[in-house]
């Protein structure tokens, strides 16, 4: 019998990220993308699920999106090896589609052991899927900004770099919210 994962190390839980079948996700992808970063991260980016670039490099955020999010780390003071950045879903989703209620259910107790282990001090959520699967909660463009708690930690969503890419208008309030997150970090 396998090991429950509440009591597996990341280690063990890539592994079985990696060998994971629980839904039809795994049939399309190239890599899991398990997630990558600090082992002790001050903070933990959350996005939805793995895109092309992704997939084919088993690693999160590297296409433009990846480089809009380098650079929004970089403007908090931080450096991508000290963050972890993780997503809702651990396969890419055909055509980059938002994952199924089924396909996040089947991997947030991944990511809920990722947060158990890696202990960060803050997550931040990005866009709208985050704000739903873990949040319980709609309306990015409303919410973005507002402090909440997920597993008694300090949680705020703000817009994905994607978003920000394509409405250009939005990245002064995104930066809004990292200036709130870097108050509180002080703190």
């Amino acid at each position: 019998m396998s090991r429950n994962i509440d009591q597996m190390n990341l280690d063990e839980l890539r592994e079985r990220v990696r060998e994971c079948r629980e839904c039809e996700l795994c049939r399309t992808r190239s890599n899991t993308v398990f997630g990558e970063g600090s082992r002790c991260p001050p903070v933990m980016f959350i996005g939805e699920g793995p895109g092309h670039y992704e997939d084919q490099s088993g690693r999160p955020f590297v296409g433009r999106a990846g480089k809009l999010l380098d650079q929004m780390i970089e403007e908090m003071g931080l450096a991508r090896e000290e963050v972890f950045i993780g997503n809702i879903v651990k396969c890419r989703p055909p055509d980059n589609r938002n994952p199924s209620d089924e396909e996040a259910q089947n991997c947030l107790p991944y990511l809920r052991r990722q947060i158990v282990l890696l202990k960060p001090r803050f997550l931040i959520l990005l866009g709208a899927v985050p704000l739903q699967f873990m949040l319980g909660l709609k309306g990015i463009t409303k919410l973005h900004g507002n402090f909440y708690e997920y597993m008694e930690i300090p949680t705020m969503a703000t817009y994905h770099p994607s978003y920000l890419l394509r409405v250009n208008s939005r990245k002064r309030e995104a930066w809004e919210d990292l200036q709130k997150i870097m108050r509180w970090m002080r703190q």
